[in-house]
């Protein structure tokens, strides 16, 4: 062998040897960058950028398969000579870049020029240098987009550069996977949320609230004027009137439903624990308190806090409260850090805090402070109209929970309208729920109502006076209603005398004598 092979082979494996060495550098510095970020088409672009400039492979190019168009989309390039590429695409098989795609296989050309199907429509590569093109696969799927570059010319090194490009290709198709997969996860909690935000809004929005009586359509209107607004509102009325569904309403139809709402029932804790669950503590405040913990008007900042059962709390505990009304600050307990909140507050009472006020039990600032907007609902008693809605409201509820039909008939709904509910509306849903409890076939009549242990206030004349039973008359002659509705209706209308209710229904005694026994109503006795 004479020296000139000799030297032509120590030189070829030399500059082999230099190649592996950039390659190695350059890959080093591809892992890095796409070690750094989600943001795929800027990771893309360093890339390009780091292997143009360790690897010596210029006007690199990734292109990406688009599922829904099919069609291959440019995701980065890089040369100094490029243009904008964002309505340069590739179909599945269409030139060089096409064709990788499909065969799933590397394409080396020695020579742009050389080779009839290289489209170049990005006006950009060199037709006297190679083109070098790889799939880009995620595992051991099929080809998930192309990635090219341009090396120097040099034919016996094609191979490793080829190689190398498949190396890159691998890691750029772990990022893709990467970034799909969050973008992916994204995806549906950005769903989810928007989802979780309609069903919240639905569920504590003015559709959830059953009113047609006149006095729920002004706590209506007061409830779409002050949910606009960051004025405090202090919500009146009696156990059970529905005071939490209207300061949900207010919130979720406020500027604030997508910050916290905050709830805490006040009388449900002592003044100790009830100043570290609203204020907060430090680490060793007190017994117990390992850490620290923020409070509930913390936790709700930027957003709204419900304090339910405000009258219960002790006078004593009414002017540290006051102090985060007025000036928006508190302290945790333990700390000495005067903390700066943003909250709007909502408070409800059952008390009559005026003659608190008077005896000295609730102080006089703190009264004014929440009563920037009263709102006061009425008692169930106050709007008998609404009980039909409300107990058809309820019985889809519970049928809901319960996994299947249940239907109330019109006379179980007068039989409802004889009481005065002093639990208000929650006494008529533990109503509804036991009577559904008691129905075996899902339909909930007159009868059901009463095995509840239910027993009417009303007299028949209070009830006859009364504008909400008017309301609630049946057509005895209206086709859709059964023939033991009808029944039970002109017994009704008739203060259940037989006599009367037969004339109503143009039966004779005998006949409707026998209607009862036969349909099997309870006669009521007076």
């Amino acid at each position: 062998m004479s020296s000139s092979t000799t030297d032509f082979g120590a030189a070829e494996e030399a500059h082999r040897l230099a190649l592996a060495e950039s390659q190695l550098a350059a890959l080093f510095e591809v892992s890095s960058v796409l070690s750094r970020s989600l943001n795929l088409r800027q990771t893309l672009r360093e890339v390009l950028s780091a292997l143009h400039e360790r690897g010596r492979m210029s006007h690199g190019l990734v292109c990406l398969l688009d599922e829904e168009r099919g069609e291959l989309l440019i995701s980065a390039l890089h040369g100094k000579d490029a243009e904008p590429f964002e309505t340069v695409t590739y179909q599945p098989g269409e030139g060089v870049i096409g064709h990788i795609l499909t065969t799933n296989e590397p394409w080396v050309l020695p020579k742009v020029a050389d080779e009839p199907r290289f489209l170049d429509r990005l006006n950009l590569y060199d037709p006297e240098l190679p083109f070098i093109g790889v799939p880009i696969r995620m595992g051991e799927e099929k080809a998930v987009g192309v990635f090219a570059a341009q090396p120097p010319p040099d034919d016996a090194l094609l191979g490793y550069r080829s190689r190398f490009l498949e190396m890159v290709a691998n890691l750029i198709g772990q990022a893709v996977r990467l970034a799909r997969t969050v973008e992916a996860e994204q995806r549906a909690l950005r769903e989810e949320r928007d989802t979780l935000r309609r069903e919240v809004k639905g569920t504590h929005g003015f559709d959830s609230i059953i009113g047609r009586a006149n006095s729920m359509r002004l706590v209506f209107e007061q409830v779409r004027q002050v949910a606009k607004w960051n004025t405090t509102v202090l919500i009146r009325g009696e156990s059970g009137t529905g005071k939490e569904l209207i300061a949900n309403a207010i919130h979720y139809n406020s500027p604030r439903a997508r910050a916290p709402f905050v709830k805490l029932n006040c009388a449900a804790l002592p003044d100790n624990l009830l100043e570290s669950e609203l204020f907060g503590h430090e680490k060793g405040a007190f017994t117990g308190a390992v850490s620290q913990r923020k409070g509930r008007f913390e936790q709700a900042h930027g957003g709204t806090i419900f304090l339910d059962e405000i009258g219960e709390i002790s006078p004593a505990f009414q002017a540290k409260l006051l102090r985060v009304l007025q000036e928006g600050e508190l302290e945790r307990v333990g700390g000495g850090r005067t903390l700066k909140v943003d909250v709007r507050v909502i408070a409800a009472t059952n008390r009559d805090l005026e003659a608190e006020v008077r005896a000295g039990d609730f102080r006089e600032d703190l009264y004014y402070r929440l009563n920037v907007m009263p709102i006061r609902m009425p008692a169930l008693r106050e709007r008998m109209e609404d009980i039909p809605d409300l107990a058809r409201f309820l019985i889809d509820k519970v049928a809901r929970t319960q996994g299947r039909d249940l239907e109330i008939t019109d006379s179980a709904i007068r039989q409802l309208m004889r009481h005065d509910w002093p639990g208000n509306v929650r006494e008529l849903e533990n109503c509804m729920e036991r009577a559904a409890v008691m129905s075996e076939n899902g339909i909930i009549d007159r009868d059901v109502v009463n095995l509840t242990g239910f027993s009417p206030d009303s007299s028949e004349q209070e009830l006859a006076a009364s504008p909400a039973a008017q309301t609630t008359q049946v057509d005895l002659n209206d086709p859709n209603l059964d023939e033991r509705e009808r029944v039970i209706a002109a017994l009704e209308e008739a203060g259940w005398v037989q006599a009367k209710a037969a004339r109503l229904l143009n039966m004779t005694p005998r006949q409707i004598a026998y209607r009862i026994q036969t349909l099997n109503i309870k006669m009521r006795q007076f």
